[in-house]
């Protein structure tokens, strides 16, 4: 049964949210500020993280970058709650670490598929085998190489430590180099979303994010993650 931590300084908000996922047969913590919740993580075993961006004290921000830098907690799924709907909002939560975001006032059934399907990908994940062999750590597109025990990416020009969810994509996209992916595709094969419930701009924000990270020297002229216009993204072939 998946543990889930609940991080929102609004009462109502928390118990409601408490009340739903109790009703889906999750076990659920519920704290009301950033210190709470860094304290519970460090303390508890769970599985997800919803957390509300806007509190007092330490923001839901501050929350996810600490749990990213701690190896311990650095592949907890997030899902970040805020009534900040602005785009550069929303960028700032997916570089700071967070796996979704849902903008308040959000459906609650949405946010039960989302948890379900995230905590569906981690399982995935956590049931592959392990790999032994050295040169399966690494992962080589022409000049692109992804190291998937550091979570780093290698070019030429840089390394860039990437978040879970951006590991995620780039392996997906280097593991299957000759495919182009849409962001319907990428929302079922990643995030494992049923089709047409999953956000597109959640692709294209952690494209975004992905290519500010490893693409030089200009982010709009991209040589690694390429844009294949009206059908999606595809890694740089040979």
């Amino acid at each position: 049964m998946a543990r889930i931590l609940v991080v929102d300084d609004d009462v109502g908000v928390a118990n409601t949210i408490d009340r739903l996922l109790r009703s889906r047969g999750y076990e659920t913590v519920v704290v009301h500020n950033g210190y709470d919740a860094l304290r519970t993580v460090r303390a508890e075993k769970l599985d997800i993280v919803i957390l509300d961006i806007m509190m007092p004290g330490m923001t839901g921000i501050e929350v996810c970058k600490r749990l990213r830098a701690d190896q311990q907690t650095a592949a907890l799924p997030i899902i970040f709650l805020t009534a900040k709907a602005m785009i550069d909002d929303k960028i700032e939560g997916f570089e700071a670490g967070a796996d979704d975001y849902l903008t308040k006032p959000f459906d609650i059934q949405e946010l039960s598929l989302r948890v379900r399907a995230i905590l569906r990908r981690v399982r995935m994940n956590n049931s592959q085998p392990e790999q032994e062999e050295e040169e399966d750590k690494i992962l080589i597109v022409g000049d692109l190489i992804l190291n998937q025990q550091t979570f780093e990416a290698i070019t030429p020009e840089r390394t860039a430590q990437l978040t879970p969810i951006e590991f995620e994509v780039l392996r997906h996209f280097m593991m299957h180099k000759d495919e182009i992916f849409s962001s319907e595709r990428l929302l079922q094969d990643i995030w494992g979303y049923p089709e047409g419930t999953g956000d597109p701009a959640l692709v294209r924000m952690h494209i975004r994010n992905l290519r500010a990270k490893i693409e030089s020297p200009d982010v709009e002229e991209p040589v690694y993650i390429r844009t294949v216009s009206r059908h999606g993204y595809t890694v740089r072939r040979d």
